[in-house]
């Protein structure tokens, strides 16, 4: 081991050499108090003697060495996540606590115990009032939070929580924590209340499953009488419109002869008018052709006579 002579600790000892070791260290100091540097996602709160000073921007900044100023930085760009009812251990896996159990144990509209897990999101947008206005931050927006959940679960039923008043629940949920916490100057926004797992008392959870079971069917059912009646109705109407347009169709040839008709008749009583007798004995003619041509095809043929007073079946001699 190498020996230091007293010479040498003389030698530090001088008052010149601790002068320069103190204003090394008084530079140092200086140094590290008087500079620092604010990210990009931050805002850094600035204090004198512990008295709010101003909010500095990202960057490089200065302020007065030796505690006289004081810097917070906050991130105001970053989402924060209280969780209740439930702790997530790592990615994907998640455990439930005995301390957390009680805060997710709500008593529901109509008198059942339900288990609501959830999670809320929110972002610092005042790092002033953050820092300043409130001393337990976290554990005010976790009483404030089950405070709102508890409230909006007792007023419904629990078939409502777990069905569709879930969306309602979340929303109504962002709207009363952000009026809360304003009037607390928190300094924070909420973007979002997601409601997790929603269980029923372990007594009676298999019931709950039948009766969703029940639900899930009914949906189906109904899917399926939509679908049939999707199918069915087209057809209907196709036959309809059809039957329509047979029917429209109908009635035009008929009002295309009636109209036929009346040209006939107003043809042949102009004929009529220009002379009546020949077209009287033409019309009785063409008459008593009609009725001689719809007799059967075997009927024997008539004999009229010359006086037109009468007419007699004329009887086939030459058959049996």
């Amino acid at each position: 081991m190498r020996n230091v002579s007293p010479a040498s600790y003389t030698k530090w000892l001088k008052p010149t050499s601790i002068i320069l070791i103190i204003a090394v260290i008084i530079v140092l100091v200086f140094l590290g108090t008087s500079m620092y540097i604010v990210d990009q996602t931050e805002k850094a709160v600035v204090t004198r003697f512990g008295r709010f000073l101003n909010i500095n921007d990202p960057g490089l900044h200065f302020q007065l060495p030796f505690g006289i100023d004081k810097h917070y930085t906050i991130n105001v760009t970053a989402y924060n996540t209280e969780q209740f009812g439930f702790s997530t251990v790592k990615s994907g896996v998640s455990m439930t606590y005995s301390n957390r159990t009680n805060e997710s144990t709500m008593l529901t509209g109509d008198l059942n115990i339900i288990d609501v897990e959830w999670i809320i999101q929110y972002r610092i947008v005042d790092p002033k009032a953050w820092v300043f206005n409130v001393n337990e931050r976290e554990q005010t927006i976790r009483d404030v939070s089950r405070s709102v959940i508890n409230m909006l679960v007792g007023d419904r039923g629990i078939m409502d929580i777990m069905g569709p008043e879930r969306s309602a629940i979340e929303n109504s949920g962002v709207a009363i924590m952000n009026d809360t916490f304003r009037s607390y100057g928190l300094g924070i926004d909420v973007s979002t209340v997601k409601l997790q797992n929603i269980d029923p008392p372990a007594g009676v959870q298999e019931a709950f499953d039948d009766v969703n079971k029940a639900e899930q069917d009914m949906n189906r059912l109904i899917n399926e009488g939509q679908q049939a009646y999707n199918a069915a109705i087209p057809r209907a109407r196709g036959e309809a419109d059809r039957r329509i347009q047979i029917a429209q169709g109908y009635a035009t040839e008929r009002i295309n002869n009636a109209n036929g008709e009346v040209a006939r008749f107003n043809s042949v009583y102009e004929e009529y008018r220009k002379a009546p007798e020949v077209t009287r004995q033409r019309l009785y003619y063409e008459m008593i052709e009609q009725v001689f041509a719809a007799n059967e095809e075997n009927a024997p043929p008539v004999i009229i006579d010359r006086s037109l007073q009468n007419f007699l079946p004329f009887r086939n001699m030459g058959k049996e």
